[in-house]
């Protein structure tokens, strides 16, 4: 069994992209060389290029499983180097999906806290045409896998480098997985109260689940 750790850190910077929603996007994320600095809004060399959608503290750093990648190279019969979906982090060995919201992950010099879930939208359809994938269809099809990868929170500042070991060093009781919010957010929106039980839940899904039970 593969011991949970970082196959390698993606950082990449806007670019102009013609024809995509957002005027500029940083989906375009390469591994970085050598150790890359964890900070409370994101990793040092890395910015987003829509930052009303994109960043900020309960959306710093982006993970997503290489072995889903795998799966999606098959699926898909095309290359899905690290950093193609957009991630910071391309882990190896832990589930990231089966997580708990709320689950503090030891990486390096850094403490983070798995605070959202990402949500597909049309420049992550682009991205998959970009590399071979079908025009249309994409977004709805990864959405129904309901295995998305979560966005992280950087309780504490430091160096990560690929091969760092991914140590759980906290997991709440509340049962909630990564998987479970994204169906609460896309496609079970009757699931949307019980998020609530989360503590430090995120803002923007706060504000989901208040306007459920209202």
């Amino acid at each position: 069994m593969t011991t949970p750790h970082l196959k390698s850190i993606n950082i990449g910077t806007p670019r102009s992209r013609a024809g995509s929603r957002e005027a500029r996007t940083a989906i375009n994320k390469v591994p970085a060389d050598g150790p890359v600095r964890a900070t409370a809004l994101g990793l040092v060399g890395d910015a987003v290029g829509s930052p009303d959608v994109h960043g900020g503290l309960d959306m710093a750093v982006y993970a997503f499983a290489r072995e889903d990648l795998h799966v999606w190279q098959r699926e898909l019969g095309v290359q899905l180097p690290d950093g193609w979906f957009g991630e910071n982090l391309t882990t190896m060995g832990i589930d990231v999906n089966e997580a708990l919201v709320g689950e503090r992950w030891r990486i390096g010099g850094a403490l983070f806290e798995i605070a959202k879930v990402r949500i597909p939208c049309n420049t992550f359809q682009e991205r998959i045409a970009e590399a071979g994938g079908p025009d249309r269809g994409w977004v709805k099809r990864f959405t129904q896998a309901a295995r998305p990868g979560p966005y992280l929170r950087v309780l504490e500042e430091g160096d990560i480098a690929a091969g760092d070991a991914i140590e759980v060093v906290h997991r709440p009781d509340h049962g909630i997985t990564v998987s479970h919010m994204f169906r609460a957010l896309t496609t079970e929106p009757q699931l949307l109260p019980g998020l609530a039980v989360i503590e430090g839940l995120a803002t923007s899904v706060r504000s989901k689940v208040e306007d459920s039970t209202s």
